[in-house]
């Protein structure tokens, strides 16, 4: 595996400018952390490309994310002008899960097998459209990617270490 190629380098998607806040060129930031105001200790926020989006200087708590002075924005037509920025941090930046935890954006590239060791593919993203994570796995040879709740009943084990996912394969629907 290459540096560029390392879980541990990945950008991950920590937070979005919703706009201005008031006259004095303060950013409402919608935060995609259990904390919002842990924005405030990654400091800078990168862009997707890796590059500087913002560097916060100062935040409070917000409904559902934080209201912070930047380093690059003084009004609040500049901070406008910035929303729907996608804020990032490297992976490496995040606090290690504990034992049985882990993030959901380690999961992608994992493999995915059956209880009795078929190979399902590999983990592509996961996604949430509003009714919960769902994995999208990459059969691989060209095959369409396809979709799998992420439940423990559909994957009753998550072995990081290993590299590895066990997941149920889903039955087709009238095939029983």
């Amino acid at each position: 595996m290459t540096a560029a190629s390392d879980p541990k380098d990945r950008l991950i998607q920590v937070g979005r400018v919703a706009g201005g806040f008031g006259v004095r060129g303060e950013v409402r930031i919608t935060a995609f952390t259990e904390d919002p105001l842990a924005l405030k200790a990654y400091g800078t926020l990168l862009r997707e490309d890796g590059s500087t989006g913002l560097t916060l200087q100062s935040a409070r708590a917000a409904k559902g994310g934080i209201i912070a002075r930047v380093k690059e924005i003084e009004t609040k037509e500049q901070a406008d002008a910035l929303r729907g920025l996608r804020l990032y941090v490297p992976r490496s930046a995040l606090p290690e899960p504990d034992e049985d935890e882990f993030y959901l954006t380690d999961l992608i590239g994992l493999a995915v097998v059956t209880p009795e060791g078929e190979s399902l593919g590999r983990i592509k993203s996961v996604q949430d459209f509003g009714a919960g994570d769902i994995l999208e796995i990459d059969p691989g040879g060209g095959r369409p990617t396809w979709y799998l709740g992420f439940t423990r009943e559909n994957v009753p084990e998550v072995r990081i270490a290993e590299g590895r996912v066990v997941a149920v394969r889903p039955t087709e629907a009238g095939a029983e």
